[in-house]
């Protein structure tokens, strides 16, 4: 899909991979509408891109659908929808005061695995209405699981499972929307430096990178987003879970 003129959503995207996401689509001319809770972060870089920003909650119905409907009405319904909202809390399931809380494994669940499936619900509604571009492509929904979807460390039981929903759900949504020309695709980061990793001290952010075989550094974001304009390209992607990570397999803590 050439990206020139059309409409994209991105979720989560103030900062980390979803800023550098929604930046990178605005360069190759998409019209862009960062979703985002803090919606005057989002702002700060619609303004720098010549995109807008929209109050979302992902993982609430009427606020996804408000803000997938404002995206709308302002840029036309979107061919391209990135999921990058997600949350990461750390925590065991049984620790030093005792069971892990419910509400924090739910949260979770609620922001990473229902939260993503609900932008691709709306999304994919919007797709099947647009007639279809050359190849018979009408839409790409991204969404972000996690290396941790695979080999989850000890402290990520509820991040692991609500990224290794997402991996799991990439093949049966694009079996289904395959008869609508849209496709869906998954990307599995590795450690990337985004704001919460750059909360750490530099001693700790330069040994999680010395963790990555090659490159050994940290993940930047920018290559994230320059995979999610590859997949755009490549209309053969489909239906898969592309691990970005250097090569990295996580160890047990």
């Amino acid at each position: 899909m050439d990206v020139n003129g059309v409409a994209a959503i991105v979720t989560g995207a103030a900062s980390g991979l979803g800023a550098a996401t929604a930046r990178a689509l605005a360069g190759a001319g998409a019209k862009v509408a960062l979703l985002d809770m803090n919606v005057a972060a989002a702002a700060e870089v619609a303004g720098e891109i010549g995109g807008i920003a929209v109050q979302c909650d992902v993982a609430d119905v009427i606020s996804a659908e408000t803000a997938v409907r404002d995206a709308r009405d302002i840029h036309g319904p979107a061919r391209i929808a990135v999921s990058c909202a997600g949350i990461a809390p750390p925590a065991k399931i049984v620790g030093r005061d005792g069971p892990q809380e419910l509400a924090t494994f739910a949260q979770t669940i609620n922001i990473n695995l229902i939260g993503t499936f609900n932008i691709l619900r709306l999304a994919a509604a919007d797709m099947k209405a647009l007639d279809p571009l050359d190849g018979g492509e009408r839409g790409l929904i991204v969404n972000t699981a996690s290396i941790a979807a695979f080999e989850g460390q000890i402290g990520q039981a509820a991040y692991s499972a609500s990224k290794g929903g997402v991996a799991s759900m990439t093949l049966p949504a694009a079996r289904e929307f395959s008869r609508s020309g849209i496709r869906v695709m998954t990307i599995a980061p590795g450690i990337f430096g985004t704001p919460m990793l750059f909360g750490l001290p530099d001693e700790i952010q330069n040994s999680l990178g010395q963790q990555v075989p090659f490159p050994s550094r940290l993940g930047d974001a920018a290559e994230y987003a320059k995979l999610v304009l590859h997949i755009a390209d490549n209309m053969m992607l489909n239906g898969e879970v592309i691990r970005l990570d250097g090569a990295l397999r996580l160890p047990p803590i």
